[in-house]
């Protein structure tokens, strides 16, 4: 990865936290030389890495029982690439810094809907090393399944999430949850509340030439970046503690306009090499508002208004909105099935 003075001035001089976006071991050096302190995963990830390196993976999988099928063998393929990444970020995990030196891994997303069965995946993941953050959908399900686990005192994220709606339930899970843990004499772990920016986008492009809706691209690719500002401001009045995490972004334009927020940004490397090309003097941006007239036309898509207003879905409307049955379905077709499948 190129040498990237937007992250070191980022990371250095703002709150922002970077995570970068990968499994790939060959671009940990970089990410983490230009100032990244965790890293996030998903199944589609995972596969990704081993598929594009086996000879590379296979001395770390030697322990794997080859007889194993099923879930029980996404699992145990998981825990290999998770548990490395995790050993290798636990030095930055001990000096205790708020958001620094974990490492993700998700739950199955075959049960997007199944509150029981992710919390006791959940905790199973968690068990595997004290830096790892939980992440399982912000599903109806997922957000309940959320607050479990902040009441067990897990770290966790609630992914698969794209909208103002769904963070914010989970800002609420998180508060219930932290409430429950205290009085139970637990310690609270870290939270965070996905809105995969560019997913958003991607989805209301297709609705907008679906609709012929007035929206032109250049209002398409502030969509998320509209909804998690909003979103941002509404946490902060709410006092909610858990950290947005943009995710899923498609363009350089993602993190600079969010440049200086108190969030945990998950950064893939391909938007680090557009960042990197940036050159200063670099500018805090969180608390520009995108400009009402884009907002006004985006407005005249129904899925944005959803997507956009507090209000916009109710919890079980979660599961079935466009970009969440994209991503859900990406994860299980390109990520949990073929590691299934995958031959040791």
């Amino acid at each position: 990865m190129k040498d990237n003075q937007f992250l070191k001035w980022m990371t250095a001089e703002t709150p922002s936290v970077y995570w970068h976006d990968s499994a790939v071991e060959a671009e940990q050096e970089g990410a983490f030389a230009n100032g990244a302190v965790g890293m996030t995963t998903n199944p589609f990830l995972i596969n990704a890495t081993l598929a594009s390196d086996p000879a590379g993976w296979k001395p770390r999988l030697a322990g794997v029982d080859a007889g194993l099928a099923g879930d029980a063998k996404v699992l145990e393929l998981m825990k290999a690439v998770t548990g490395h990444y995790a050993t290798k970020a636990r030095p930055i995990f001990d000096k205790g810094a708020t958001g620094k030196g974990y490492v993700c891994a998700q739950t199955n997303p075959n049960k997007t809907g199944d509150t029981e069965y992710m919390v006791a995946q959940a905790k199973l993941l968690a068990s595997w090393a004290p830096n790892i953050v939980v992440k399982m959908p912000a599903t109806a399900a997922g957000v309940r399944a959320y607050e479990e686990c902040v009441a067990a005192g897990l770290n966790v994220a609630a992914t698969v999430s794209f909208t103002v709606p769904q963070v914010l339930a989970v800002g609420e899970a998180r508060k219930k949850g932290k409430v429950r843990a205290e009085a139970a004499g637990i310690k609270p772990g870290l939270a965070i509340a996905v809105l995969m920016v560019g997913r958003l986008d991607d989805y209301l492009r297709d609705v907008a030439a679906d609709s012929r809706s007035a929206a032109s691209e250049s209002d398409i690719i502030q969509a998320g970046t509209a909804c998690i500002k909003r979103a941002y401001a509404i946490f902060q009045e709410r006092g909610y503690d858990a950290f947005l995490m943009p995710a899923g972004c498609r363009g350089a334009y993602h993190i600079k306009d969010l440049a200086g927020a108190n969030m945990i940004m998950s950064i893939a490397p391909k938007i680090a090499d557009l960042l990197a090309d940036e050159k200063g003097p670099f500018k805090v941006r969180i608390d520009e508002p995108v400009p009402q007239d884009v907002i006004d036309r985006l407005m005249t898509m129904n899925e944005f208004r959803k997507a956009y207003e507090p209000d916009g879905m109710k919890p079980e409307e979660f599961i079935t909105f466009g970009s969440a049955n994209r991503t859900t379905a990406q994860f299980i077709d390109n990520g949990w099935n073929p590691l299934a499948a995958y031959k040791l």
